[in-house]
């Protein structure tokens, strides 16, 4: 009751923030000292500007993190499925901060050869990367998979971001290196992990290779891709520091908003359902809030494979602290995105 009463408030935490806090509120020029420094840092053959790559970030929360970024100066590049929509985002962006640097890419996160071509597309530019944010999410109301194989919310939410991930590290060690600024790899995950218990690896199986789709529960194969997040931001933060990588990992909870994710599910129920839940939704300013604390301020130098909900670290599901678990879902991922190469 107490918790609740603290979020209802908006009662900040340790870090001085809370569940009220924004996007905009949390990035200031006294906690970012590293973007600052990163967009001061010259070399030949690199920008002097942080870039940083936002999936999802052309609605949203996503659109949010990227608009308060461009406030700071940070060069965005939004991979998007959808032009238009990039398009609409980067000239709302322009309009506000006239010399933002923005650069639409195209992305499928549900097809590994896709991810492949848009790294591909994006080291050809030898831009410097420092921040990468893996925000995209689907949820997925009926059965269906990916070109892959792969059923379609673990693929989107999971398994794109993996492959993502691993083929942009070279790039964000090889920034972290040169301009002396920590890397910081964000990973968007969900509160709804704790709803999955048990063997992971099990679970994952029996959802992902979905043979009868009348037993599918689009619900647990969204808590399952959460899950997974969790796991991949601890096994990875693990890897960076056997490697001596000045590159950081952590992951976020953005708390419940209504976004464009539930933008195939309207209706009746669905809205009386927000109505009467209103008090605990956040806006999207403040659902941004976590994202944009955890890749920029300065109080988390060196600080991964952590969990934050509200700008406060937190304490995820024992399931997604699982060291065993973690290693096993890195070399399955391993596999299948090596495999459909």
């Amino acid at each position: 009751m107490i918790e609740m009463i603290k979020y209802l408030i908006g009662f900040p935490g340790p870090s001085g923030y809370g569940s009220k806090s924004t996007a905009d509120q949390v990035v200031t020029t006294t906690t970012t000292a590293d973007i600052d420094s990163c967009r001061h840092a010259h070399d030949d053959e690199y920008s002097s500007s942080c870039t940083a790559i936002i999936t999802g970030g052309t609605s949203g929360i996503g659109a949010e993190t990227a608009r308060v970024l461009a406030k700071r100066g940070v060069r965005l590049v939004l991979p998007t499925r959808n032009l238009k929509s990039g398009e609409e985002i980067k000239a709302r962006i322009l309009s506000e901060f006239p010399k933002s640097d923005i650069i639409l890419m195209t992305l499928d996160l549900s097809s590994l050869g896709s991810v492949r071509n848009f790294v591909s597309d994006f080291q050809a530019l030898h831009l410097p990367l420092t921040l990468l944010i893996n925000n995209a999410g689907k949820y997925c109301h009926h059965h269906c998979v990916s070109e892959d194989g792969i059923e379609m919310t673990f693929a989107t939410n999971y398994l794109g971001h993996f492959l993502l991930t691993k083929l942009l590290l070279k790039n964000m060690i090889e920034t972290a290196k040169i301009t002396g600024v920590q890397g910081r790899i964000v990973n968007v995950t969900s509160a709804i992990h704790t709803w999955v218990s048990g063997d992971f690896i099990s679970s994952l199986g029996r959802e992902r290779t979905g043979p009868d789709k009348s037993q599918y529960d689009a619900t647990r194969a969204y808590a399952i891709s959460k899950v997974a997040n969790i796991l991949h931001t601890k096994e990875l933060a693990r890897k960076l520091q056997q490697m001596e990588a000045n590159v950081i990992v952590n992951c976020v909870h953005p708390g419940v908003v209504r976004t464009g994710l539930l933008r195939d599910h309207q209706g009746f129920i669905t809205d009386l359902i927000f109505f009467l839940a209103s008090k605990l939704l956040k806006t999207v300013p403040q659902a941004a809030a976590t994202t944009c604390y955890v890749a920029t301020h300065s109080r988390l130098k060196n600080m991964s494979g952590k969990y934050f909900v509200d700008c406060n670290e937190a304490s995820p599901s024992k399931l997604a602290c699982n060291p065993d678990e973690g290693a096993r879902l890195w070399s399955l991922s391993e596999i299948m995105v090596d495999f459909r190469s």
